[in-house]
């Protein structure tokens, strides 16, 4: 089978395919034909070495995929071959084959395609434990979603929706068509107005870009508010500075979860999470789908086609 591999870390270019022999699932894993890959910002800070996810080269990248159950390991009942399923794994992804555990899959909803089924699992699963698990978000809660059209963002906005939360989001004005149709009650530009003096009372504030980021929030808490960064690196703040201010800080790193991602596949099939792949391209141009990711100007999600239609 074919894989998408770096020997070294480096930009897009050290991503190469090469043949590699076929997996065979162990007990409590399924062997399962990938139709799709998710494009992850965490792929281009382990493809570089700026978060040593998966230590030295040659390594596999790819978080998220969809695809269809080829083969069961021994003692697995909750799939067969032939289900659809979806999921997020810790690297491997951008792969024809992979040998997953079945706890980190959930079936596909039949109302998605496989493109926009891989769109979703690392995005929803860091807005649920962030925001549900977390920040225990409800009816009448003020969240504030920063990037909140991005990749994780724009997911973010809709789970907070369906938790019923009022939802300010932050992105460029040529985005706020956007976050209105993804029922975002309160777009704000940041390029034009200081969010620190236009957003206040939030209960729970979701940080996707770090930086001063974390620290600018903080102000716009209730007292006893809470500040969930989801950034690997440069989170700009710590659990001492929000206490100084009276309101609390907590960093999420996303974990796979097969059970989280039934509920999202409830919301999926019901049509109020809706991803948004501004990108769709053959896994053959994945350094192409790198250096559109590191645009930092992606709506949504890019997604890698290892399936072409019809096969």
């Amino acid at each position: 089978m074919r894989v998408i591999t770096q020997r070294r870390l480096g930009g897009p270019d050290v991503l190469e395919m090469v043949e590699v022999e076929r997996p065979e699932p162990h007990e409590g894993e399924v062997l399962v034909r990938v139709h799709a890959a998710g494009v992850n910002p965490v792929d281009r800070l382990a493809r570089t070495g700026e978060a040593p996810l998966f230590g030295d080269p040659p390594f596999t990248l790819g978080w998220d995929l969809s695809g269809v159950v080829e083969s069961c390991g021994r003692d697995v009942t909750e799939f067969r071959p032939g289900d659809e399923v979806f999921g997020m794994i810790r690297g491997g992804a951008y792969a024809e084959y992979v040998a997953v555990r079945v706890e980190h899959l959930a079936p596909k909803p039949a109302t998605i395609d496989h493109v926009h089924a891989a769109a979703t699992p690392a995005a929803a699963l860091t807005s649920w434990q962030a925001l549900v698990d977390i920040g225990q978000i409800g009816p009448g809660r003020r969240v504030l979603v920063h990037a909140a059209a991005g990749g994780v963002g724009h997911i973010a906005v809709q789970i907070a929706k369906a938790e019923g939360a009022y939802v300010i989001g932050t992105a460029r004005a040529d985005k706020h068509a956007f976050l209105h149709d993804l029922g975002v009650d309160e777009p704000l530009d940041y390029t034009t107005t200081d969010f620190t003096r236009a957003v206040h009372d939030i209960d729970v504030a979701l940080d996707l870009i770090g930086g001063d980021y974390g620290p600018r929030t903080l102000v716009t808490l209730r007292p006893g508010g809470l500040l969930v960064s989801a950034v690997l690196s440069d989170l700009g703040v710590t659990a001492q500075d929000a206490q100084a201010r009276g309101v609390r800080f907590a960093p999420v790193a996303v974990q796979p979860s097969g059970a989280t991602l039934r509920k999202v596949a409830a919301l999926l099939a019901a049509g109020r999470i809706r991803p948004h792949v501004s990108a769709r391209l053959p896994w053959e141009e994945t350094g192409k789908a790198h250096e559109m990711g590191e645009s930092g100007r992606t709506q949504g999600k890019i997604v890698l086609s290892v399936v072409a239609d019809g096969e």
